[in-house]
């Protein structure tokens, strides 16, 4: 059994997205190997508490060390406000604190931040190192973004955009770090074509997973119901699901109209502007807003619901494998994010072309899942065997114990 330093920023077995992903790939690791996770002190009380909650065989493997910058180099972070560079400053002044520990380890791995354009500072441990998953948002297309929300909101994606590539391609560090990664675990296929330099080996594997659902009965909304969930921000795209639900909705005869539900489940800047949308397209009377509720009621709205509408142009989307898991067919891009983390048996996959084509392919696709009971029951079949096969954390804890043992290999 080999011993595995793994550094996260974001921890949170409680929490969801990054804070969740990162207890879940710490915990899995735990599985097969001894850990000692460095994270944040504030994530301390949330890990002792599911601790004590939650005690399991393989926790004993696992231990966790707390680190922070001194308040001089922080009292200026608030929140979300200034994390990125937080995160740089910590991992930098992370290899120091760690050399002060009395520490035996045979691999390090660099687990969060999920992206591939801020650098890590492990290579300077000697140890074999494993990076990631790595991932980013592409820009969002052109035609999805300035003509509906504005030059503003263009212009703020590709400076975004701008910055990325900027860190990839001319900060050293990145490069001399991702020449001495053993083993880079690539979130999506677009993430390797952006690499600057290549590390040893490369493999794909995405960052989200979920745990299969306590209770998951057939017991469905008397309405056919579609869900979207996320920030309502232009990245996540709703205005593509409000847009698509009510050209498929106002179509149909009266009597089947009133047998539909949308549910928007999120909060975030564009609120007012996708309450707006429902009331000019009609569709007031269908479409449900739900601001952020806890987990555990989201898993109870995925259980109830039919369809997962997820137009997102982003490199990820662990709401998608949630609704997986639930045997919800998936309506999304054919892109990196969603569009990889699903296939043609559980999922409809709408390509990157004019907006209002788009949207009406979309819509096409709602109303086969609407009207076709025989392919919806194939289709949400498979979205359970896929979740099963590919994102069950205990799956992801597998192909990482497997990971662990190539690096070591390497160094033979």
């Amino acid at each position: 059994m080999a011993t595995i330093l793994i550094t996260a920023y974001a921890v949170n077995p409680y929490k969801g997205s990054e804070d969740g992903s990162g207890w879940n790939f710490i915990s899995q690791a735990a599985r097969y190997n001894k850990v000692v996770a460095i994270t944040r002190k504030n994530n301390r009380p949330a890990i002792e508490k599911f601790l004590e909650e939650h005690p399991r065989d393989h926790y004993r493997n696992l231990s966790f060390l707390y680190f922070d910058l001194p308040y001089w180099m922080r009292f200026w972070k608030r929140k979300n406000k200034g994390a990125l560079l937080y995160f740089y400053l910590w991992q930098f002044a992370m290899v120091g604190f760690i050399k002060k520990q009395p520490l035996n380890y045979d691999v390090v791995h660099n687990l969060n931040f999920h992206n591939d354009w801020t650098p890590t500072f492990l290579y300077k441990l000697k140890a074999p190192l494993v990076w990631g998953p790595m991932e980013h948002h592409p820009s969002i297309p052109k035609q999805f973004i300035k003509p509906v929300y504005g030059h503003g909101a263009w212009l703020k994606d590709r400076l975004a955009s701008w910055v990325k590539n900027t860190m990839r391609r001319y900060n050293p560090v990145m490069k001399k770090g991702l020449r001495k990664t053993s083993i880079a675990i690539a979130g999506h296929s677009g993430v390797i074509k952006k690499f600057p330099v290549r590390p040893k080996a490369t493999i794909e594997m995405s960052l989200v997973g979920a745990e299969l659902p306590a209770e998951n009965s057939r017991l469905k909304n008397s309405k056919f119901t579609f869900i979207s969930v996320g920030r309502f921000v232009p990245l996540k795209g709703f205005d593509v699901s409000i847009k698509s639900f009510a050209w498929f909705a106002n179509r149909l005869p009266e009597i089947n109209r009133k047998e539909l539900r949308l549910q928007l489940v999120g909060s975030g800047p564009l609120k007012g502007y996708l309450e707006n949308l429902i009331q000019e397209l009609g569709v007031s009377d269908l479409v449900e807003i739900i601001e952020w509720i806890p987990m555990r009621e989201l898993m109870q709205l995925y259980q109830r619901a039919h369809v997962f509408l997820f137009p997102s142009h982003e490199g990820a989307g662990m709401v998608v494998v949630e609704a997986l898991s639930f045997g919800l067919p998936v309506v999304c891009f054919n892109n990196n994010g969603p569009g990889e983390l699903v296939n043609e048996h559980c999922a409809f996959r709408v390509p990157y072309e004019q907006y209002d084509e788009a949207v009406r392919r979309f819509a096409h696709y709602l109303r086969i899942l609407y009207s076709n009971k025989k392919l919806y029951n194939k289709m949400s079949e498979k979205a359970m065997e896929t979740f099963k096969k590919r994102y069950f954390w205990n799956a992801k804890g597998d192909a990482l114990a497997s990971i662990y043992m190539q690096a070591l290999k390497q160094q033979e």
